[in-house]
């Protein structure tokens, strides 16, 4: 262990229970998509108690909308901010942007909890709440690895971006991709959302779509005179079923297997039918997540979903006559790939690696995150971050053991990065020649 190393690690272990009581903190704040408000403001704060010069990036709609990789959240911009904190070096060392989202997805239904979301309450190695694994832990850890050296009088020569953004759970429109757009770009990027100290490099392409169909609406008692939606639905519903499972089946991509358990899924996630008990059903509306593998794209996805349906409806006489729409919206991004091979990836896994005392791996994820627009700007990127479980369920916890590994990478990482490039450089050799 070189002394920086040593340093950290006494620094971090003296004082990890700073660590876990901003987590605590943040947890307790409310910030669910759209409402992030104060929860940027914490940011702000802490960012600016150790020194560093902060910047607000507020999403422009009109100049966003025009990007490719921009999906709408349909959410206002309004009163939506996003926060930069900026370290500047003192040389002319390689500039390093650690990330994290502000936004978390609601609790409900807060009767399946046996913890309470917002209390940020702690059991044995584990805190509970909304947030505190997808991905609170992680914005903190980011700041803390740079609070590491700041309070350690730790020269770096490049300057570290630390993002704290919006809305990454609808898309990241409004939040990464806005940063981006404003100039904040780096020599590489990391991400700590909860990828159980593994090293991300891949995700899946993801696309919402939603089906409308009509019926014929009856009163109850005559229902023999009307034709229900929601049979009509189901026809459609079961296709797409099958679809899914065909497709789980034929379509491969080895990170997305070992990091998500299964390449590709095709997800109904709500419908929606009727008015009245005593209506027959005049209309059904059926909204869809599907996810495709790096080689397939959003218009040979599209095709698909369209021929799957025109199929069903071929062969029944009244969608053939009321033709199912198809409508596009929120999420639509293409897959993400980072070839793990690149320096910023292969120099990581070495640090991470040696800190760690174990190989880290390199995975893939069945879901998206935005270290994807990233590939936008021809820079490097990448997720790690600590373990948690029941992420988006009842229970949300992030194992703190975890956290604290993961901050004393980053702090270390951020030393090799963006000061010691030489060192970088050899110890992606010594990785390549090992690894071969």
């Amino acid at each position: 262990m070189n002394t920086y190393q040593q340093q950290i690690d006494e620094y971090i272990e003296a004082n990890k229970d700073q660590l876990v009581r901003h987590i605590q903190e943040v947890v307790k704040i409310e910030s669910v998509i759209g409402n992030e408000k104060k929860m940027q403001e914490y940011m702000e704060r802490i960012y600016e108690e150790i020194g560093l010069e902060v910047k607000e990036v507020i999403p422009d709609y009109r100049k966003l909308t025009a990007h490719e990789a921009f999906v709408d959240s349909g959410i206002s911009f309004e009163n939506r901010k996003n926060i930069i904190g900026l370290y500047k070096g003192k040389g002319d060392g390689k500039s390093l942007t650690l990330h994290g989202h502000v936004d978390v997805v609601s609790p409900n239904p807060l009767e399946k909890w046996t913890k309470s979301p917002w209390d940020g309450e702690i059991e044995g190695t584990k805190l509970y709440g909304r947030g505190s694994a997808d991905m609170k832990a992680g914005l903190i850890s980011n700041w803390f690895a740079l609070k590491t050296l700041v309070d350690l009088g730790i020269q770096l020569q490049g300057t570290v971006q630390l993002h704290s953004v919006i809305e990454e759970e609808a898309g990241g429109g409004g939040g990464a991709l806005a940063c981006l757009e404003d100039g904040y770009v780096t020599d590489g990027f990391i991400s700590t959302e909860p990828h159980n100290l593994n090293v991300t490099v891949a995700h899946a392409g993801i696309m919402y779509f939603r089906v409308k169909v009509v019926g014929k609406t009856a009163h109850a008692g005559l229902a023999h005179e009307g034709v229900n939606a929601i049979g009509k639905m189901y026809k459609i519903y079961h296709a797409l079923e099958e679809l899914g499972r065909k497709r789980a089946k034929e379509i491969q991509f080895d990170l997305f297997n070992k990091g998500s358990g299964q390449s590709v899924h095709l997800n109904p996630g709500t419908l929606h039918a009727g008015d009245w008990v005593s209506n027959v059903a005049g209309h059904a509306v059926l909204e869809c997540r599907i996810g495709f593998i790096p080689g397939e794209d959003r218009n040979s996805i599209k095709k698909l979903i369209y021929e799957t349906i025109a199929r069903v409806a071929n062969e029944d006489e009244w969608l053939k006559e009321n033709v199912p729409k198809i409508e596009w919206f929120g999420w639509s991004t293409e897959p993400w790939y980072q070839d793990p091979k690149h320096e910023f990836v292969a120099s990581f896994l070495q640090t991470a690696s040696t800190i760690l005392g174990e190989k880290v791996e390199i995975i893939g994820r069945a879901s998206g995150n935005d270290a994807r627009f990233t590939q936008y700007y021809n820079k490097p990127g990448i997720c790690f971050g600590p373990t948690g479980g029941n992420i988006h369920g009842p229970d949300e916890f992030v194992e703190l053991d975890s956290v604290v590994k993961v901050t004393k990478v980053l702090a270390n990482y951020i030393i090799e990065w963006t000061s010691l490039h030489n060192t970088v450089n050899r110890k992606q050799e010594q990785y390549e020649s090992t690894s071969s």
